[in-house]
């Protein structure tokens, strides 16, 4: 009858370990469907300009950013994508280039445009509470390309994007 406990706790622990592996992984399984193949650029127009940018849709390619980069081409960045439009508040940690980041409001416009230090933990928050796509840029890039406050990010260029990538963009765009 020992044996018999022992050989049944072994199978029971074995299907328990199983389980829970099998769980752990559908989530990396998910992100991975959806995450992009590396450094994948999309065009975005703002306003007439077309702008070459990464996508950081999914929270880990938000947290990573342009973290652990030497150089951005000129003509191109990242565009963060949120659900939602809130404050936002971006540092550089880890991240080695000098930026320039544009937060847009949720219908596309331009609000506001700051300089961020490389390594800086401080912060560059938005005055606006109402952010949903982030772009960053190289240190001046939004001036070198003529964008300027007011100027407008084509939605339908994130709408494409955002389908692109395997994910749904209602969950990201209203209209």
């Amino acid at each position: 009858m020992n044996k018999f406990k022992k050989v049944l706790n072994f199978h029971f622990f074995t299907g328990i370990l199983l389980l829970s592996l099998s769980c752990t992984e559908a989530v990396p399984l998910m992100e991975e469907k959806n995450s992009p193949k590396k450094n994948e650029y999309f065009t975005f127009h703002i306003g007439e300009i077309p702008i070459q940018a990464e996508l950081a849709i999914l929270p880990k390619e938000r947290e990573k950013g342009l973290m652990y980069r030497d150089e951005l081409k000129q003509g191109t960045g990242m565009l963060f994508i949120f659900k939602s439009a809130t404050p936002q508040k971006f540092w550089m940690k880890n991240t080695r280039i000098p930026l320039d980041i544009g937060y847009f409001s949720s219908n596309g416009v331009l609000k506001e445009i700051h300089a961020a230090k490389p390594f800086d933990l401080s912060g560059v928050p938005s005055r606006s509470k109402a952010i949903q796509f982030v772009l960053e840029l190289n240190l001046k890039g939004f001036r070198d390309q003529g964008l300027k406050i007011g100027s407008r990010l084509n939605l339908d260029d994130i709408r494409n994007a955002i389908s692109k990538r395997g994910l749904d963009p209602k969950d990201y765009l209203r209209n």
